[in-house]
């Protein structure tokens, strides 16, 4: 990193049960990590972010944690992790965890003994609430479909679960709950770690328990206690050391995330929000085909960037991660190898312009695509298992199904990242818990490496003018031609000096915005040069003093 503030660095993630698997059980772990430090260092990035490594049943891939303290055995030991911080530290890596402290595995210790009676010590860890004459305390909705109530027969009440029958929503009212949380987190700090990645954290703070003319969520999302939680969890673990921090935000406002933010407040560094990865929801629905919302997408990123900009915010930025599709399957186009690559790169110089802290999801940069799965059988992911259930109760084909799924299911970023064109891609030598897609003869690391002219090069040097310029850190965000159905420009301006980033996000040619400045340096283009006109799927960034 060119500058010791956390802000102008980027991070990668790794889904470790996909990324290399180095003992042939078909599922990745930490030493196959450390085999890819180098790889990292290629790429540029600055912080490496693993998706939950703690003990689990792995109903929820690892966001069920059982043990906050133990390393999952499938993935290594704790002296791995251990070897994995300090291999890091050696190369400037940093590594960010992810925890979970919404919920717990219901085979997590504490719920174990909290169903065994009411009176039980650790009953009011978790959120406990008798039935009405209707069955379950309210009609909220879990995230993963159905009723966000389970009930439990051996003390007749319903216990709070807003994902899976797994996952038992902690009851943050309870300050002994809150002391073992800080507890765990400051273990983790004292043990090397740099960074932490909170699940859905703002959703820890419960209002009132009513039924609701929705799923719910105005009971649970940035709930009435949530700022002062997240200062305590602040002021008792992280906010005095140099570990950076980053909420996901589930259904979130630009108000609370400026407040989440604001450095004055000490709650977090920074925060993930996801309004823009819902514009090909129509109506919110998320299971649908549905082309995505162009202008829509505009709106809500330079929403959020100028907001953010104005009050002292910072973002999160990021096409990608474990529970999106992947992105050039879902706003570029990956029919050809050419479409994959120009649309590859254009999401990439997009993306990267804007103001806050990039994200990096594996196999993103080198244009991994969705594997377009065509049977049940190679789905894993509980949620698209639950949604194929409900789908196909409603009345849809198997075909209808599959396509969706095929579309928006979570399992599109979760196949094994791609790294050779050996067998399975070069992630196993066994058989893989999830099927490699199967381009990845033609997608690879190794290939990506070798061709000056590929995707991942486009993203090491966005990555290093992150490091090298102000503008992407500090300038400000003015949006351009808000309304145009193809291009999306903005500047970054920063003394007096002005970087226009101009993507065009259709596959066809189409003239610069007449009467708008397109001269200056070019810093970078997926063309290579700049032409009279823009071409399909063109982007560049372009330099110059602001007159």
């Amino acid at each position: 990193m060119a500058s010791n503030d956390w802000r102008k660095s980027v991070v990668y993630q790794i889904y470790p049960k996909s990324f290399n698997d180095t003992t042939g059980s078909g599922e990745g772990d930490i030493p196959g990590i450390i085999e890819k430090l180098d790889y990292f260092k290629t790429l540029g990035v600055d912080y490496v972010w693993l998706t939950p490594v703690y003990r689990s049943p792995m109903n929820d891939n690892g966001y069920d944690i059982s043990d906050y303290y133990e390393v999952n055995p499938q993935f290594g030991t704790k002296e791995d992790l251990k070897e994995l911080l300090e291999q890091a530290h050696a190369r400037g890596l940093k590594i960010m965890m992810d925890i979970v402290i919404n919920h717990t595995s219901t085979s997590h210790n504490w719920f174990v003994e909290s169903r065994k009676s009411k009176d039980n010590k650790y009953r009011d860890y978790y959120i406990w609430k008798d039935g009405t004459e209707a069955g379950p305390p309210t009609n909220w909705e879990s995230k993963f479909g159905g009723n966000a109530w389970t009930y439990d027969d051996k003390t007749n009440q319903y216990y709070l679960r807003l994902f899976d029958v797994s996952q038992a929503d902690l009851n943050w009212e309870n300050e002994s709950l809150r002391k073992e949380i800080y507890e765990m987190i400051n273990y983790w700090i004292d043990f090397g770690v740099d960074g932490f990645r909170f699940d859905v954290v703002n959703l820890i703070s419960k209002g009132e328990f009513k039924n609701s003319d929705g799923p719910g969520k105005e009971f649970y999302t940035d709930g009435p206690k949530v700022h002062d939680y997240i200062n305590e969890l602040n002021r008792n673990t992280f906010g005095d050391k140099e570990v950076m921090t980053v909420g996901e935000m589930s259904s979130t406002t630009i108000d609370h995330c400026l407040k989440y933010t604001d450095p004055k407040r000490n709650e977090l560094n920074s925060v993930f929000n996801f309004h823009h990865l819902k514009v090909d929801y129509p109506g919110g629905e998320k299971w649908t085909l549905a082309n995505y919302d162009f202008i829509e997408l505009k709106r809500i990123l330079m929403d959020w960037q100028v907001a953010m900009d104005e009050g002292g915010g910072w973002n999160a930025i990021f096409w990608c991660n474990h529970d999106q599709p992947r992105i050039i399957s879902r706003f570029g186009q990956d029919d050809t190898e050419e479409n994959r690559v120009l649309s590859g790169k254009m999401l990439a110089i997009a993306l990267h312009g804007l103001k806050g802290t990039p994200y990096i999801y594996q196999g993103e940069e080198i244009g991994m695509t969705n594997p377009k799965f065509t049977r049940i059988d190679q789905y894993r992911d509980v949620e698209s298992l639950n949604a194929y259930s409900a789908m196909k109760e409603n009345g849809m084909t198997n075909a209808q199904v599959l396509d969706i799924l095929g579309s928006k299911s979570r399992d599109n970023a979760r196949t094994p990242m791609q790294w050779n064109k050996d067998r399975h891609g070069g992630f196993t030598t066994g058989e893989p818990w999830i099927d490699v897609a199967e381009n990845y003869a033609d997608i690879n690391v190794e290939a990506a490496l070798e061709d000056e002219n590929s995707i991942f090069y486009t993203y090491r040097k966005l990555i290093s003018l992150r490091h090298e310029m102000n503008h992407f850190t500090y300038g400000s965000v003015i949006p351009h031609l808000l309304k145009d159905d193809a291009l999306f420009v903005y500047d970054r301006i920063y003394n007096e000096e002005t970087v226009t980033v101009i993507a065009n996000f259709r596959n066809k040619s189409t003239p610069f915005p007449e009467g708008f400045d397109t001269e200056g340096k070019i810093l970078i283009s997926n063309y290579g040069d700049k032409s009279t006109e823009l071409r399909p799927f063109e982007a560049l960034m372009l330099y110059r003093q602001t007159v």
